[in-house]
Formats: structure tokens, C-alpha cells, sequence
């Protein structure tokens, strides 16, 4: 059996969604779609599953992971969350924010999910095949994204195979993520609100809620895509490039590179939304075709902007 069959990959249908509960209540790994990138679940009250999260991935032990639940009273059990972040989750669950608290005395996330942390890092997706599966899971999945920790996000079913087929117990395809881009995450730790990874949802959304500017990340860890270097193809990446170099693939923005050899545009009409959507599988592609060096066309700071030159940041370095 060759690797890519050694993990099935099954639609999102009743019968596919009781075999991952099946394998997810016996400490098993699971892959399933979310609205932002493919994740990679494993139940996240159980130590030793989650250790096999760390252990597909390859990630660092002191990298928390984001925990899925079904619904506002399931995050409430697991974190004290104030009046400001339930402001944030009334505006945004089910959606791709993620909120850090506290983690509450009686919460069930494991301390290994949590990297040994006062706090916890809680989401309630919007992909409806996640949310079924939590629902009938019926507690808390730990799951970030489904690839080799540092390696570009998978937003296909397939991506997640590339990474993982034989790591993992099951895939359920829900076909392409629609977001692209994994959630933002703001931290209610402080006395301010402090934006800790920008994501698909901007900071001037979040900012309008709170009515307040957010602040800036400090340096210890307490979410996940917090390390220097992340989120890393092959292809070196040169950022702000105005034109290609010999030997140079592009990823372009609204045309700026041109079309001249081997050219992916995140979005011909300069559309963040639409840019965001295409990052990682474009990051992908460039690296199936073998591109060992690519331009990256100036992505606007603003909206989405801020998070997808965030990832090409990471991924740069």
C-alpha cells in the first residue's frame, strides 16, 4: 500500500462523521475541514492524544493548541471569559476567531494542549461539517492546522495528505477551505485586548466591536503561529519584489510581476479576501512545480492584508 492510501479519506457524510467520533474517542487522530484551513483534531482532554498531535506534526511541545468546541456554553466551561470577549464571540462564533483566557477551574482541556498554561485558546469554527463533528463528538477538539508543524497550511484535503497520509487515522474531506487563512487570535490575558496573530478576520472588524485599538503581542508564546518562522515552503521567498529575477517564480498581486514564466497571482483584482483564500494553495503550487525561488509581489498592509504579509513574513524567514 503506498503512503498516500495509508490514511482513508471519506466525504463528511453521517457514516464517515461516526467513524471519526469512533476514532477520536479512542485517542485517534483526525483531519477535517474548517472554514479556515484543514485541522488536525484529537481530543483535547486526553494527554496522550494530544501527544499524538505533537507527534504527527512534528510540533514544539511549548506551541498551545487552539481548542474547538460546539458552542458559547462549551467555551464558557473551559475559560473565564469577560465581558469583552464575549462581546468578540457574540459578533464572531461561530467564525475564524480565537479567543485566549484564562482557562477556567473546572475546564477540561488537558494541560498538554495548553503547554502548560494558565490560559487556553478556545474557537468555534463555522464550517458546518466541524461543527457536526464536535457536536457529536461532544467535547472539546484540540486541532490546528493538518501539516508538518512549519509547513505551509493545508486547505485541501489532498494538502493534508501530502503532509500527513500514514500519520493519521482519517481525513474527511469537505472539500476547499473557503477563508484560507487560519483564524485571528486576540488575548483577553491582560488589561488590554492584545492581537496576538492576525487572520481571517481583520483588526479593524474586531477593533470596531471592542471599540478600542488592540494591543501588540509580547514575546512569550501563548497561541499558536506565534514562532519566528512558520508556515514555510521550499521555495525561498524574496517579499516586496517589484519585478522577477532570473531563475525567480512569482506570487503576484493585482498583476504588479506580470505573467512572464511561472507567475500565480493571488488576485488579478487586488482583492485581499480573494488573496487570502489563495495563499497557501498557491504556496503550494509553486513548490509542486519544483520553484525554488520566488518573488512576492507588495501585499497592502491594511484589512487582510496585515495577516497575509504576516504568513509571508514567517514563511520568509
Amino acid at each position: 500500500m503506498s503512503e498516500s492510501r495509508a490514511t482513508p479519506l471519506l466525504g463528511v457524510d453521517d457514516a464517515s462523521r461516526a467513524r471519526a467520533v469512533e476514532i477520536l474517542r479512542t485517542g485517534g487522530l483526525v483531519a477535517f475541514p474548517t472554514e479556515t484551513v484543514y485541522g488536525l483534531g484529537a481530543d483535547a482532554t486526553s494527554p496522550r492524544a494530544v501527544a499524538r498531535i505533537y507527534a504527527a506534526k512534528g510540533r514544539p511541545s511549548f506551541n498551545p493548541l487552539i481548542a474547538h468546541v460546539a458552542d458559547l456554553s462549551a467555551a464558557r466551561r473551559e475559560a473565564r471569559l469577560g465581558a469583552r470577549a464575549l462581546r468578540l464571540a457574540e459578533a464572531f462564533w461561530p467564525g475564524p476567531l480565537t479567543l485566549v483566557a484564562p482557562a477556567a477551574l473546572e475546564g477540561s482541556v488537558c494541560e498538554l494542549a495548553r503547554a502548560g498554561l494558565a490560559s487556553v485558546a478556545l474557537r468555534i469554527p463555522a464550517h458546518p461539517a466541524a461543527l457536526a463533528l464536535l457536536r457529536a463528538f461532544g467535547g472539546p477538539l484540540a486541532a490546528p492546522s493538518a501539516n508538518v508543524s512549519g509547513h505551509v497550511s493545508p486547505v485541501t484535503a489532498a494538502h493534508v495528505a501530502e503532509d500527513l497520509a500514514g500519520r493519521v487515522d482519517l481525513i474527511l474531506d469537505g472539500g476547499r477551505a473557503r477563508a484560507g487563512l487560519e483564524s485571528t487570535i486576540v488575548s483577553f490575558l491582560g488589561d488590554t485586548p492584545a492581537l496576538l496573530r492576525p487572520g481571517a478576520i481583520a483588526r479593524e472588524e474586531i477593533e470596531a466591536v471592542l471599540g478600542t485599538r488592540l494591543g501588540e503581542a509580547r514575546g512569550d508564546v501563548v497561541a499558536p503561529g506565534m514562532t519566528s518562522a512558520h508556515y514555510a515552503p521550499r521555495a525561498r521567498l524574496r517579499l516586496d519584489a517589484q519585478w522577477l529575477e532570473p531563475g525567480e517564480a512569482g506570487l503576484d498581486f493585482g498583476g504588479a510581476l506580470g505573467d512572464d514564466g511561472l507567475v500565480l497571482d493571488l488576485s488579478p483584482g487586488g482583492d485581499l479576501i480573494e488573496a487570502a483564500a489563495n495563499l497557501f494553495a498557491y504556496l503550494r503550487e509553486l513548490d509542486a512545480h519544483g520553484a525554488a525561488r520566488v518573488a512576492v509581489a507588495p501585499i497592502p498592509a491594511h484589512g487582510l492584508g496585515e495577516a497575509i504579509r504576516d504568513r509571508l513574513r514567517r514563511a520568509a524567514s
